[in-house]
């Protein structure tokens, strides 16, 4: 093969600009500490680094919107907790109203302080979540979920919950009507009721009825019911008919003690007048927590209450006040289900940032040991291919012949 002297020259140079090439691109590589700086330094490890990336945007946004939903949840355990305190106040305040020897007045402040409490309720009802929005909002809503209008309080949100629509869907807020408007009511099986006397069309003010209970949910029949009694001394009798399918049983009890037919039973109480008229309706899930409290407030500010109509009041609307409690606690169970599965998922997406990171710093961080260790060779190596040019360049036939 030919070598001439300007072949030498030209791959001599080529090979210092190589290595200098070299030794910069560790150097650059060691000011940065990274190992991958332009995708075509590496462009399967740049890759790698975009999808780590595209990975770990995804998981923060995912953290961003389940500290929001931790953020409402806590407010709405914090709201629904506020409210069960009050619905205690109102429910000691209803067990007072039951006294036989308070009067009409001292009844009428009891009512004053449950349309206090009602307020009060309604304020924690449109609790605000601090970011423009309110936490029993529903799908959400630019104005308070609920009105106090004339006919009593009204949800103007939209029924149930808004969520954040990320790779894991997490609740921004709290369902407001079935939060305070969709309990169970009755005694969550069967709602029992006053109704007018069938002999004389007037209003039963004698005797009064239970909330009732179950004693075999297998007999239950969901089914209306009227009960008439007939008879008022010693033992009675009390003829209840099914009014969906037109049957009849005669019961006979005594004052005081306990109706039993189709699984449930029912106490009535008080001084009988031949019939007086019961209802029991099946239960279902519109119970108004406000409308039970505007119920207890007009019937407390009613005058000249008889004693059995001052009962069947107090049952009713301890009934539903307790019915109304269950709910508030059903919906702070669903509630505090969420804060649980928010603190997995947390655990869940640390987890894979942390993944992400890892394969993050695998693809694009630098070890400096071994860049440090190489950049040495390098600049050896540079430095030994300078001396060997310099020494080498005077090796021709004009420097010779110059002798």
């Amino acid at each position: 093969m030919r070598v001439t002297t300007a072949n030498q020259f030209n791959q001599t140079v080529a090979s210092l600009q190589r290595r200098a090439q070299e030794l910069q691109a560790t150097q650059v590589q060691l000011s940065t500490g990274k190992k991958v700086a332009r995708a075509s330094d590496d462009p399967a490890g740049a890759a790698r680094i975009e999808r780590a990336l595209a990975a770990i945007g995804k998981v923060d946004a995912n953290q961003r919107a389940l500290d929001a939903s931790r953020n409402s949840m806590n407010l709405a355990e914090s709201a629904i907790g506020d409210a069960s305190e009050l619905l205690q106040q109102v429910r000691e305040a209803l067990v007072a109203a039951g006294n036989a020897s308070y009067s009409d007045p001292e009844r009428f402040g009891l009512a004053d302080k449950i349309a206090g409490l009602r307020k009060q309720l309604l304020a924690i009802a449109n609790r605000p979540d601090g970011s423009g929005g309110y936490v029993f909002s529903g799908q959400g809503a630019s104005q308070p979920p609920f009105l106090d209008e004339a006919t009593g309080v009204r949800f103007n949100g939209v029924p149930g919950s808004q969520f954040s629509g990320t790779l894991e869907d997490f609740a921004l807020t709290v369902d407001g009507r079935l939060t305070w408007e969709q309990g169970r009511s009755g005694n969550g099986f069967f709602v029992t009721g006053p109704l007018a006397n069938v002999l004389t069309n007037a209003p039963v003010t004698g005797s009064w009825i239970d909330a009732g209970r179950v004693t075999d949910p297998n007999l239950l029949t969901n089914n209306r019911y009227q009960i008439v009694i007939e008879g008022t001394e010693g033992i009675a009798q009390a003829r209840v008919t099914n009014l969906d399918t037109g049957g009849e049983q005669i019961v006979s009890f005594e004052q005081g003690r306990t109706i039993r037919f189709d699984g449930l039973a029912v106490n009535i109480s008080g001084t009988f007048t031949e019939g007086d008229a019961f209802s029991i309706d099946p239960a279902s899930n519109d119970l108004n927590i406000f409308r039970v409290l505007d119920d207890a407030v007009a019937n407390l500010r009613a005058p000249n209450r008889t004693g059995a109509q001052v009962q069947q009041a107090n049952v009713q609307a301890l009934r539903d006040v307790d019915a109304g409690f269950q709910n508030l606690q059903s919906v702070r169970s669903l509630v505090g289900e969420r804060l649980n599965l928010l603190d997995g998922s947390e655990n869940r997406l640390g987890g894979l940032k942390l993944y992400n990171q890892t394969e993050r710093s695998a693809a694009e961080d630098l070890d400096m040991t071994e860049a440090i260790s190489r950049f040495q060779i390098q600049q050896t190596s540079y430095e030994a291919a300078l001396r060997s040019y310099a020494a080498v360049q005077r090796l021709n036939l004009f420097e010779f012949l110059n002798f």
